[in-house]
């Protein structure tokens, strides 16, 4: 093995050629209106995107077709070799294809091109070879000029891929902010996973799960502990007569309060050890702003609101298990 030093120098001069080759990509998008072009194409299709390509372009197409997918462009992935064997007839009139290709001179695309063009679909080459056969072909050519590998031997495709794919992630977020696609679009098609859940899940959803523990303003330090050891939330919140938020007791305002008062517990009430103006959340705001809140003041557990009355709490065991955290 290499030493670590020497290992470092290696993986920090293929990240910097990747990143060269990036700028350079964003230089080529100056240069021809053709990237315009596919975008305002994408926009107006009937049909969806397919996206095809062969051995590490293929990967990346996939990639391209699950980035468009999840931000409101319907796409297909198609294996270039499949195509020939099949697949072909997934494209249809309305659809778009983009075909990826490092060289654009490999034999599966020079079968695959002459087929597409048959079936009058538009397509457009993602290509670093802009002399290249199937940029030739194609109606409009998206260019990621790559001069080198990153791979020492310059075969291993490596910032070709690269480059390709932060083609297709430009272009992805270009149809994206066409659309005025918003947080609220992107959640309708990440209803799974932490990733939904930071996008939908409210504050109400999880606080209506749990007890609501609440004592009066006068009421004695007995009652007081009784609602927080059995409600299980490790605080209660204060109101008064009127049902308005007077404040919080916490576990710790009573650990705190019990190290300290001199004098008779039987004359303690709620309102004298509450901690005022606590820390709010609305049943409609995120569960994830809920978790920032908490982060930011160090604590475990928020009160939670509805039209400015108090409806329960969150706590950070909420967040836990939902895996917001």
């Amino acid at each position: 093995m290499k030493p670590q030093k020497e290992l470092h120098s290696i993986a920090k001069k293929v990240l910097l050629n990747e990143a060269d080759a990036i700028r350079g990509v964003a230089e080529a998008i100056e240069q021809t209106p053709d990237f315009a072009l596919c975008v305002e194409v994408i926009l107006s299709l009937r049909g969806r995107v397919v996206v095809t390509g062969i051995g590490k372009s293929a990967h990346i197409a996939g990639k391209m077709v699950a980035t468009l997918n999840s931000t409101g462009t319907p796409a297909l992935f198609m294996h270039a070799a499949d195509a020939i064997h099949g697949d072909l007839g997934m494209i249809q009139p309305e659809d778009f294809v983009i075909a990826i290709s490092k060289s654009g001179d490999t034999p599966e695309i020079k079968v695959l091109v002459p087929l597409l063009k048959r079936k009058g679909v538009p397509m457009a080459a993602l290509v670093s070879n802009a002399d290249s056969y199937l940029a030739r072909e194609a109606d409009y050519v998206l260019h990621a000029p790559v001069t080198r590998e990153a791979c020492p031997h310059n075969l291993a495709p490596t910032t070709s891929t690269t480059a390709a794919l932060a083609l297709g992630d430009a272009l992805a977020v270009c149809l994206l902010e066409s659309r005025d696609f918003t947080r609220q679009d992107f959640a309708r098609l990440h209803p799974g996973g932490t990733l939904g859940k930071q996008l939908y899940l409210k504050v109400g959803d999880l606080s209506r799960q749990n007890q609501q523990p609440q004592v009066l303003s006068d009421a004695p330090l007995k009652d007081i502990i009784l609602e927080i050891s059995g409600k299980r939330l490790g605080a209660t919140a204060v109101l008064d007569a009127t049902g308005q938020l007077r404040g919080i007791i916490t576990d710790g305002d009573l650990r705190r309060m019990l190290s300290t008062f001199a004098g008779r517990l039987e004359d303690v009430r709620a309102q004298d050890i509450l901690t005022p103006n606590p820390v709010e959340i609305d049943v409609d705001d995120f569960a994830v702003e809920a978790l920032a809140r908490m982060q930011q003041r160090n604590i475990t557990q928020l009160i939670v609101t509805e039209q400015g009355q108090f409806s329960g709490f969150i706590h950070l065991h909420d967040l836990l298990r939902e895996g917001l955290v």
